[in-house]
């Protein structure tokens, strides 16, 4: 009973957090993507293309967080749903970093 109650506090917290990247970034849609025993990642791209990330403790959980947030899940983060993600010169400059020896991640 105590877990059930802990995992919609959770959740409820998540779906707040949820609602806030939405409304700073015109809308948002999600996917949601098992990350072992660290949980569920919540994958959020913004209507504007803006993106972000949040960790809950369990796929029913994360599942639950989008669903009283209001938001729309992929099954895949794919095609049109990654199109619509907008990179700068910082994510390019960290991924060639960690690729081809160039800036530091720290």
């Amino acid at each position: 009973m105590a877990d059930t109650k802990q995992a919609e506090r959770r959740a409820a917290k998540l779906a707040k957090q949820i609602q806030a990247f939405s409304g700073k970034h015109g809308g948002a849609e999600g996917q949601l993507a098992h990350i072992g025993q660290a949980g569920t990642r919540i994958v959020l791209v913004g209507e504007d293309g803006g993106w972000g990330d949040l960790v809950a403790p369990s796929y029913e959980t994360a599942r639950l967080a989008a669903e009283k947030a209001g938001l729309t899940l992929h099954d895949e983060f794919d095609g049109e749903f990654a199109a619509k993600v907008v990179t700068g010169p910082y994510e390019w400059t960290r991924m060639a970093g960690i690729q081809i020896g160039g800036p530091a991640n720290s």
